[in-house]
């Protein structure tokens, strides 16, 4: 079996030991290639290119939810199909949504060799996708999350501080998720945002709107949080809004996202929708938008779908 190891140099938590041990475990059983990305996209290039030789079984990607976003576009940018190479990941990121809905141990060490005895017993699962489109733009597959407004603002938010060096941490994370929710002031009792799901009518004023492809939607250091707790990689997508976000509905609404009972966030101002095969978003101004935590700048409309059995991961 041909495998490509792709790594994040930069990755929050990914240290050169853990990529070399990493390396020589799997080199011990596959016939392994190792790159590190350099830009934006590399690791999407990079799968793509992979996909497309017809002589890589399996690409693993070392990093965070991003890169693992990258490799996922570029393992489907001719869609799914036989010929895909099976997925793994090893977290190395500050979050790691992804693989810890996939169940994988948070610590990269403990992944590695979850992963290593995976490939050993042959143990794989097929999960479906979501899907964003905008017309004139490429498709955008997510693994676990989109979101279009405030979410998706946060994430720009992160990133700008990211890009000045600061490190991505869950503090960062809350700091400019209080920052923003100040500054957005005009959006908080009369949202921009209208859903429209085929079949039904639409629902107007929407402040929040978050898809998600599994449940949890994020974690907070070790705290999960549910948006959608029903959402799942063997289902459709879900959708999370709120059509007002007062102090006092925000602050009523934060502990049900933290509440691990299943019930989820509940309220006159609430919208939930779950199994949704499609849907669109669209916005009267443009706003932020987002997948996987990774911030594409602003939309003012974005169709999303949901994707069944898209692809094989190994877990």
């Amino acid at each position: 079996m041909r495998a490509l190891l792709v790594f994040n140099p930069k990755a929050t938590t990914t240290s050169g030991r853990t990529r070399d041990v990493l390396a020589h475990a799997l080199a011990s059983d596959l016939k392994l290639d190792v790159v590190g990305t350099e830009y934006r996209g590399h690791a999407r290039d990079l799968a793509r290119e992979a996909t497309a030789s017809g002589t890589v079984d399996l690409v693993v990607a070392l990093g965070g939810d991003g890169t693992v976003n990258e490799v996922v576009n570029g393992l489907l940018a001719e869609g799914p199909g036989a010929n895909v190479p099976r997925l793994a990941v090893v977290p190395g990121g500050s979050t790691n949504v992804f693989a810890r809905d996939l169940g994988l141990p948070n610590d990269p060490v403990e992944a590695t060799g979850v992963l290593l005895g995976a490939l050993a017993e042959g143990r794989e699962r097929t999960i479906g996708l979501g899907r964003a489109s905008t017309e004139g733009l490429p498709d955008r597959w997510f693994t676990f999350t989109a979101g279009l407004g405030f979410d998706a603002g946060v994430v720009g938010r992160v990133e700008q501080h990211r890009r000045s060096g600061r490190r991505s941490t869950h503090t960062l994370y809350v700091n400019q998720a209080v920052r923003h929710y100040f500054g957005v002031k005009e959006h908080r009792r009369t949202g921009p945002i209208t859903l429209s799901i085929p079949g039904l009518e639409p629902v107007d004023g929407l402040v929040v709107s978050i898809v998600s492809n599994a449940s949890p939607w994020t974690f907070l250091g070790n705290r999960p949080v549910y948006a959608s707790p029903e959402a799942d990689f063997d289902a459709d997508l879900d959708i999370f809004g709120l059509t007002r976000m007062s102090l006092v509905q925000t602050l009523r609404t934060i502990p049900q996202l933290l509440d691990a009972s299943g019930s989820g966030p509940r309220g006159k101002h609430v919208v939930a929708y779950h199994d949704l095969r499609e849907f669109t978003l669209h916005s009267q101004e443009p706003l932020p938008f987002q997948v996987d935590g990774d911030h594409l700048g602003e939309r003012n409309q974005v169709r999303f779908s949901g994707v069944r059995r898209a692809l094989r991961v190994i877990v």
